[in-house]
């Protein structure tokens, strides 16, 4: 295949992504048919199935695409925190980034759609969730561990004390916004407020003082 004509094929099967990923969120797995989807990518449906070969399998890209996206942006803008970085500001930057990139429409629309199709897609739950909830946990682990030889936090479970920020973070928003809809997404300032109070809570139980002491709690 030459160059123009694989960039050609590249083009027509981003185009049928898109024009899918569109008619799934707004009308959901059983609602959309391939006819629909390509008039919407305006291409004919036999192009469709020479590029997918069903329509599970295409939303099933769509949906692995958009949380691994999602996923990429967060490993790649959260940088290793140098020793000298408080702890505070590194958890606030994770906190403040992580809120940003999932509490947006269509990654909501799209925890919604894995919900709703659990039963048809038994292995969508799991990867979403590799993709999206443990990449933070485990990314996180791995710094808490380094702040543990610092001496700057105490627990024997780094990987509990990383699911436990992640969902102090994640968890009541994207609850919320799951059950009252997307109208629901709170404000900028108000997801940083709630970032703010769950780094706090987070440091009030696992800080060490300056003498070597985990804080009370």
């Amino acid at each position: 295949m030459s160059n123009g004509a694989r960039i050609r094929v590249e083009r027509t099967r981003k185009g049928i992504v898109a024009a899918a990923t569109e008619l799934f969120l707004k009308h959901g797995f059983l609602a959309t048919n391939m006819d629909e989807i390509a008039a919407t990518a305006d291409v004919s449906k036999q192009t469709v199935y020479a590029h997918f070969q069903n329509k599970e399998t295409l939303f099933l890209e769509i949906a692995n695409g958009m949380t691994g996206q999602a996923g990429d942006e967060l490993q790649e803008q959260v940088a290793d925190p140098p020793d000298d970085l408080p702890i505070e500001k590194f958890l606030l930057r994770f906190a403040d980034l992580q809120l940003a990139l999932v509490m947006t429409p269509r990654l909501l629309q799209l925890r919604r759609l894995a919900i709703a199709e659990a039963e048809r897609f038994p292995d969508l739950g799991k990867v979403l969730y590799e993709r999206g909830p443990m990449r933070s946990i485990n990314r996180l682990a791995t710094i808490f561990a380094r702040y543990v030889e610092l001496g700057l936090i105490q627990t024997s479970d780094v990987r509990a004390a990383a699911a436990f920020f992640n969902w102090l973070v994640m968890g009541g928003p994207v609850n919320d916004v799951m059950l009252l809809g997307n109208g629901a997404i709170p404000k900028p300032e108000v997801l940083r407020a709630h970032a703010r109070e769950a780094v706090r809570i987070f440091l009030a139980a696992y800080r060490i003082d300056a003498g070597g002491k985990a804080q009370p709690t």
